[in-house]
């Protein structure tokens, strides 16, 4: 009988361990093999910062810019619409990460590199998003198969540096 508890308590046990590896496997060993393979490919970012990333510092910006009052004789609403990505494109380059929680999110600017992500459809997937955001936010960004291939071929000339 007191075998079978030990047997129980090591199936537990075992249990535990699993569950804490995956947990400390996706909060800080993803993101950070994430971040040394951005860096490799020439990216610039701000460091993964466990389970937050940059998500206070987005929302303290956004604070700060939103308490100002705005110029009316300005064209610059960049640092007013998003100050952090507007701040991170200044001090990492065009070409940079943030950090949404565990997850990366990647800024592109060259207009080469964002033609090859348009072009490598299966490769870059599209973002989960529930049907209410889908309805709210439509465009190239949203649009799979079909409707992406159209919209892309309209927008395809925006692309080329002749024009």
């Amino acid at each position: 009988m007191e075998a079978a508890w030990v047997n129980i308590l090591m199936l537990i046990l075992i249990l535990a361990l699993i569950w804490v590896w995956k947990k400390f496997n996706s909060l800080w060993l993803t993101p950070k093999r994430l971040e040394k393979i951005l860096r490799e490919q020439g990216l610039r970012g701000s460091p993964y910062r466990f389970k937050v990333g940059d998500t206070k510092e987005t929302l303290k910006m956004q604070m700060q810019a939103m308490s100002k009052p705005m110029n009316l004789f300005s064209n610059d609403i960049g640092p007013r619409v998003s100050p952090y990505d507007h701040y991170i494109v200044n001090k990492h380059g065009k070409n940079s990460f943030i950090w949404n929680g565990q997850k990366p999110r990647v800024t592109l600017t060259d207009p080469e590199l964002i033609k090859d992500v348009f072009n490598k459809i299966y490769d870059f997937g599209k973002p989960n998003m529930g049907p209410n955001i889908r309805s709210l936010i439509p465009g190239l960004a949203m649009h799979e198969g079909e409707k992406w291939s159209m919209h892309r071929k309209i927008i395809n000339p925006a692309f080329n540096l002749e024009k």
